[in-house]
């Protein structure tokens, strides 16, 4: 598998919003992307979503675990077995729980069962690596981001912002020699993103999302719940940082009182406020924010961004990139470059003392 040239690599992700699992096939040779090709998406259900949210914030052999890995394999075996000609697969499978200062980070799912499934080689456990020698783990589409900022042409900085359940950005500079390279790249995760929002309208309205932001742009923000949001720990920290899903959890507490849409209004403008917060560390001033993720659907979390920000915001549809797939295309492309022995994350993607290589690879017996 240590090839040199391009191979057909199937990345698939399943993120903290739960929603479902997304597949998409990447040509590289893990440096350069050569083509982005075919895609798919197959939702969770109702009972496999219910299964795997029960499971949030449990470790291996909890409770529930065993059941939401299952659930995890299945959607993931179903979509990614609809896929022909493919050389191997990155599967990252779904974080449950995430400490990297603490008991590590897990992700349900192994990729064991899906290479005898698949008939194919899967590269997996692409945390635990970073996370074993002092990293965060997380995130790590940063490496990918700096092939997309190749791809599309980049000569300067620029910034990608995965707004998912959570959000995090990634600073980069496309004149460096790779991604690895001093000054190449600045990583971290911004705070809250979706999951507060999804959580507050599916208990309230039972709803998944709040549509296109329609709720929030109905309400008005409480500017102290904001202030105090800005006040918590995590925004004192310097980057590289990385957040679990529940990490603030609280934020559904303090909106409690609030109308609907008020709460949903302070919630976005918490996620808005976080992003504008983190962009202060940015090396130079990037010339363009491309945002990600189910975030760039909500009209009233970019109309936010637009207003906190002062580069233009954009989605990665603007210059050609795929914001539903980015996620699952970045783990097909780090699948080969697990196979290359190249490195996966580096001290300013992750905070990671040294340049690692993550990843296993499992074949079919």
């Amino acid at each position: 598998m240590k090839l040199k040239r391009p191979l057909r690599a199937l990345g698939a992700m399943s993120g903290t919003s739960l929603d479902g699992v997304d597949a998409a096939v990447v040509e590289t040779d893990g440096e350069t992307i050569t083509r982005f090709g075919e895609t798919a998406y197959r939702p969770y259900s109702d009972a496999e979503r219910a299964l795997i949210r029960a499971a949030l914030g449990r470790w291996p052999g909890e409770p529930g675990v065993a059941e939401a890995a299952e659930a995890v394999e299945t959607a993931h075996a179903v979509v990614l077995s609809g896929f022909e000609g493919v050389d191997l697969v990155g599967f990252h499978g779904q974080t449950l729980a995430h400490e990297p200062r603490g008991r590590g980070t897990h992700q349900a799912g192994d990729g064991r069962v899906l290479a005898e499934v698949l008939g194919l080689p899967v590269a997996w456990d692409f945390r635990s690596a970073d996370v074993g020698l002092g990293g965060e783990g997380a995130p790590l589409a940063p490496f990918f981001h700096f092939a997309c900022a190749r791809w599309i042409g980049a000569d300067a900085p620029l910034a990608f912002l995965n707004f998912g359940g959570v959000g995090n950005l990634t600073w980069v500079d496309p004149s460096k020699p790779a991604p690895e390279a001093e000054g190449a790249l600045l990583a971290f995760d911004t705070g809250p993103a979706n999951a507060p929002i999804d959580d507050l309208v599916a208990a309230r309205l039972g709803l998944a999302r709040d549509e296109g932001g329609a709720l929030a742009a109905s309400g008005r923000a409480d500017a102290g719940i904001v202030a105090a949001f800005l006040d918590h720990t995590w925004f004192h920290r310097l980057p590289p940082k990385s957040l679990d899903r529940a990490d603030f959890a609280a934020l559904l507490d303090a909106v409690a009182p609030l109308a609907d849409a008020d709460a949903a209004a302070t919630l976005t403008a918490c996620a808005v406020a976080a992003v504008a917060r983190g962009m202060a560390h940015c090396p130079a001033p990037p010339g363009a924010v491309l945002v990600t993720g189910g975030g760039r659907h909500n009209a009233a979390l970019m109309a936010g961004l637009e207003d906190a920000l002062a580069c233009p915001v954009q989605p990665v549809e603007a210059v050609g990139l795929d914001g539903d797939m980015l996620e699952a295309q970045a783990f097909a492309y780090l699948a080969v470059r697990v196979a290359r022995g190249l490195p996966t994350s580096c001290r300013t993607t992750t905070g990671v003392p040294a340049t690692v290589g993550g990843g296993v690879i499992s074949t079919p017996d």
